[in-house]
């Protein structure tokens, strides 16, 4: 049997969606892509649950896209996937925070960025490392675009360079970064309060609040997808994408 991959638990208001694919450091396999919407649909549904945390078991919360499937096939259903999971976390009834205790990479950034509050240590990393991989941010752009200012998009996405947690808070990628030895009571602060909200009044004032990334996510959706799988499937990107696995 396949080991499960994303795990959920409850208690006090508060269920946790849980990353824990320690072998691709919770790369955005099939499999966790898959079992990450059946965790969110049993969190929607579970009445005594008004706030979600996402996490990770270990350090590194998510290195993106699962490379090992992407050179290896079609992108186009995996560039879908990851664009209906940020629409999904997008239109969640409740507030989603999202924990970030190690770094972040590539596809990942896109969760980050469809999160309603993110509260990370200040010694996580980021990247936007596609560039270098002769790809391209395309479906992350979708949550992205909306959140970074444009100078911050236009350094990030182009370079490629790591980046810190200060940087992530001043260019409006997460809400705000603390000292790592404080993450967990920060996220615990920040659901507290979010549970003092009424649930109606929670999920309405979602739904105003990303309205405009939800549009603009529609908007260029479809050419996003297009334009991810047509890269993943160039010569150049398989070259490269192989080139860093025998790397590794």
């Amino acid at each position: 049997m396949t080991d499960e991959l994303v795990h959920y638990s409850a208690e006090n208001g508060v269920g946790t969606i849980t990353l824990d694919s320690p072998h691709n450091r919770n790369a955005l396999s099939r499999q966790l892509i898959s079992e990450l919407f059946e965790r969110l649909e049993e969190a929607a549904a579970d009445d005594d649950v008004r706030v979600v945390v996402l996490r990770s078991a270990d350090r590194v919360f998510c290195s993106g896209a699962d490379l090992s499937e992407a050179a290896s096939g079609s992108m186009t259903e995996g560039a879908g996937a990851l664009v209906e999971l940020q629409r999904n976390i997008l239109t969640f009834p409740k507030p989603i925070v999202t924990r970030l205790g190690g770094p972040v990479r590539a596809g990942g950034l896109g969760i980050v960025a469809s999160s309603d509050l993110v509260i990370c240590g200040d010694d996580v990393t980021f990247a936007l490392t596609e560039s270098r991989l002769a790809l391209a941010p395309a479906v992350i752009s979708l949550t992205l675009m909306p959140r970074l200012t444009s100078r911050a998009a236009y350094d990030v996405f182009l370079s490629g360079r790591t980046f810190d947690a200060a940087e992530a808070a001043a260019m409006g990628l997460v809400t705000r970064a603390v000292p790592a030895a404080e993450l967990d009571a920060a996220v615990d602060a920040a659901c507290a309060e979010l549970l003092k909200a009424h649930p109606q009044g929670l999920r309405e004032t979602k739904k105003i609040l990303s309205r405009d990334m939800l549009a603009y996510l529609e908007q260029h959706a479809d050419d996003m997808i297009a334009l991810s799988a047509q890269l993943f499937s160039s010569d150049e990107a398989k070259d490269a994408m192989l080139a860093f696995l025998s790397k590794k």
